[in-house]
């Protein structure tokens, strides 16, 4: 059971090349949040392919999610 409000997402802006102290960007669109039911479409496995390389994702027997390389 997912527990997270996906509107509570905090944003980690990245780090700059220099020593410049970053502004908090407050009107960022939130992330894309994507339902496992949706993800999985009624399957226990799936696989992401990410920068040439496959990684799996699993739903285990108590309903957590598992990734693997």
């Amino acid at each position: 059971m997912n527990t997270h409000n996906p509107h509570e997402f905090r944003f980690r802006p990245r780090r700059p090349a220099s020593d410049e102290q970053v502004q908090y960007d407050q009107f960022r669109t939130p992330p894309r949040t994507v339902s496992s039911e949706a993800l999985f479409n009624g399957l226990y496995e799936i696989g992401i392919n990410h920068g040439g390389s496959l990684y799996r994702l699993k739903i285990t027997r108590q309903g957590k999610l598992v990734l693997n390389k």
